[in-house]
């Protein structure tokens, strides 16, 4: 009987750990789809299995999502021309309820058959675009601007930089041809990958670009020039970049600020992709002695790049699909005069997806890049949403001032690429119209910051650094440029585990900031400069700011604490040596203004203090 009993105890045990019908019958739906024919012909429960994964992938991509067809278990890659169109068809029925746009990338044949290969992009509404940011950098006279006046205008350069005057600024750098400032331009792309930028006498309307684009490409064109190499850090830290676009000319090739700007890149961690332009003017040797010596910069100890020749719609599509990794380079070859091989560049533009992952639910964190003050609506700061969601009217903290502290601020208004919209969600960039506060209390490298994150500020900070180049020595005391987001400030070396440092030296150094406290987080990377001296670090440890009323507070309890001590050391009857007051911040004392006596008083009232000889001891009448 008790052998029967214990049987079915562990009958039940193994009940428990059991897989549930439900189970077995999902994990048989989800191997059934990894099958290469699972959308030949998918049951009713496959159909909704693939719905559903198709659903996430979409979510995940932020949009969008490249479904390839004809690969998978059940024997090498390929399937017949009759298969191929039942699993379109399929796709297809998937696609229409989600308001999907289904975009065929490419195909090809294999052993067995054919493979093809679908863009999924969502129909979105017109101020819900998906938007990716590439920051532009490589030496002077690359043809960065110029490139980019060709792809955002549509009309190929005359040879004599007509194309970059519609993007420049200022005056001098019309005359110079040179970029001096952070400039902004859109490329926009439909459901469908066109490409929507209509330019109305060569003025482009970035709103009635947001209105038909599903996905906008922002461009950050930096400078070249090495004396505006302050700017172009500033550009690839405060902006937020999601991947680089590496320009060189083919006839100079690799010179000049090249390096240090790709090195700049693999520093933040930011994907690279080349640009070989003005091959129309280059001989054929040039070139290839240019891609060479690109190729072999590429592949060495320091990138550890996988370079990529792009040719063809092929290798467009291969790129793109492989290059979140960073390990892959795509390298492209375009003219900006006869337009050779921009189509491939475009078509790589609208492929790219961004890499920061939205979660509406954490806190917001939105780090300002630049103050503006608007007749007849105020305050406007611009700068880029790190994660989370902010909405019209909502109460944000704003900071930190001079003094380390965090003010409450509404939200008045929000602008994504010049278009009203109601709100903002993470990796995105927009403006913000801020309510009762004026321009001249906000500073580039302030952050707007949900108060549930309950934000602090500091003065100081430790960092893991790698010296990438320095003339001599760095020692403590040592001051230089620090670039860390949006924040852009001097910091002196207060304390490092090294007695000095030298090129390619690591160590953890202290810093602090010489003018502001500022907010920060760990694991956040930084760059340290002034003039030829560059390195590189992650932020370990943060010292929280003590504020000028908690300090005075910990200096008079310890100052009451000393004087109950030296109560207790004298006895009453001994005469005790009158204390030296403390000081305030200007270094004189502070003394109680003298009462003076009505009429009728007498002089020798208690409260009466009375004046002592110069450098003797303060006494009170008693």
């Amino acid at each position: 009987m008790a052998a029967a009993v214990e049987i079915e105890n562990s009958i039940r045990v193994d009940n428990l750990f059991s897989p549930d019908e439900q189970d077995v019958d999902m994990a048989a739906e989800m191997a059934s789809l990894s099958l290469k024919t699972a959308l030949v012909s998918p049951t009713s429960e496959e159909f909704e299995v693939l719905s559903e994964t198709i659903q996430e992938r979409i979510i995940e991509g932020q949009g969008e999502t490249i479904y390839e067809i004809g690969t998978g278990e059940g024997g090498a890659p390929g399937l017949s021309e009759e298969d191929m169109q039942a699993s379109i068809a399929t796709l297809t029925s998937v696609a229409q309820p989600q308001n999907l746009e289904m975009v065929k990338l490419r195909e090809r044949k294999e052993a067995e058959g054919i493979v093809v290969e679908f863009l999924l992009r969502k129909t979105l509404e017109p101020e819900d675009f998906m938007e990716v940011r590439v920051a532009v950098v490589g030496n002077v006279d690359a043809g960065k601007s110029t490139l980019l006046g060709v792809l955002t205008h549509g009309e190929l350069d005359n040879g004599r930089g007509m194309a970059r005057q519609r993007l420049f600024r200022h005056k001098h750098e019309m005359e110079s041809g040179r970029t001096s400032s952070v400039g902004n331009d859109i490329l926009g792309f439909d459901s469908v990958g066109k490409v929507v930028n209509k330019p109305d006498h060569g003025h482009l309307d970035w709103v009635k670009i947001c209105e038909k684009a599903s996905k906008v490409v922002t461009f950050i064109d930096l400078a070249g020039h090495e004396k505006y190499l302050k700017t172009t850090v500033f550009g690839m830290t405060g902006h937020a970049p999601d991947f680089a676009m590496l320009m060189i000319g083919a006839n100079a090739g690799v010179i000049g600020m090249t390096k240090e700007h790709l090195g700049l890149a693999l520093a933040l961690s930011v994907p690279v992709f080349v640009v070989v332009t003005k091959i129309d003017m280059c001989p054929a040797n040039v070139l290839q002695e240019t891609l060479k010596m690109l190729q072999r910069i590429l592949k060495s100890p320091g990138c550890r790049k996988i370079p990529v020749l792009v040719q063809n719609q092929d290798d467009v599509v291969c790129s793109a699909t492989n290059f979140t990794s960073e390990r892959m380079c795509p390298i492209f070859q375009v003219s900006n005069v006869s337009g050779e091989n921009l189509d491939l560049l475009k078509m790589f533009m609208n492929l790219l997806t961004t890499r920061v992952k939205c979660h509406p639910t954490e806190p917001a964190e939105f780090q300002i890049d630049d103050t503006f003050s608007v007749p007849g609506v105020g305050t406007v700061v611009s700068g880029t949403l790190l994660q989370g969601q902010i909405r019209l009217n909502d109460t944000v903290l704003l900071g930190p001032d001079a003094l380390g502290h965090f003010q409450p601020i509404i939200i008045k208004s929000i602008h994504r690429k010049r278009m009203a919209v109601r709100e903002v969600r993470g990796g995105q960039t927009a403006s913000f119209a801020l309510k009762k506060i004026k321009r001249s209390s906000i500073r580039k490298g302030m952050v707007l910051i949900s108060p549930r994150l309950e934000p602090k500020a500091c003065w100081e900070f430790e960092s893991e650094i790698l010296v990438l180049h320095h003339p001599t020595t760095i020692s403590v005391r040592y001051q230089a440029m620090v670039h860390v987001g949006s924040v852009r400030q001097t910091a002196t070396i207060i304390n490092m585990t090294s007695e000095h440092l030298r090129t390619g030296d690591k160590a953890i150094v202290r810093f602090r900031f010489i003018k502001n406290p500022e907010y920060l987080k760990t694991d956040m990377k930084m760059v340290f400069r002034e003039g030829r001296t560059k390195a590189i670090g992650n932020i370990s440890k943060l010292y929280p700011h003590v504020s000028a009323v908690a300090q005075n507070t910990r200096q008079h309890r310890a100052a009451k604490k000393a004087q109950d001590a030296n109560h207790q050391s004298h006895p009453a009857n001994e005469p005790q040596k009158p204390s030296k007051r403390r000081r305030s911040r200007g270094g004189t004392a502070r003394l109680p203004p003298p009462t003076i006596p009505e009429q009728g008083e007498a002089s020798s009232s208690p409260s009466l203090i009375q004046r002592s000889p110069p450098n003797s001891a303060v006494t009170v009448a008693s």
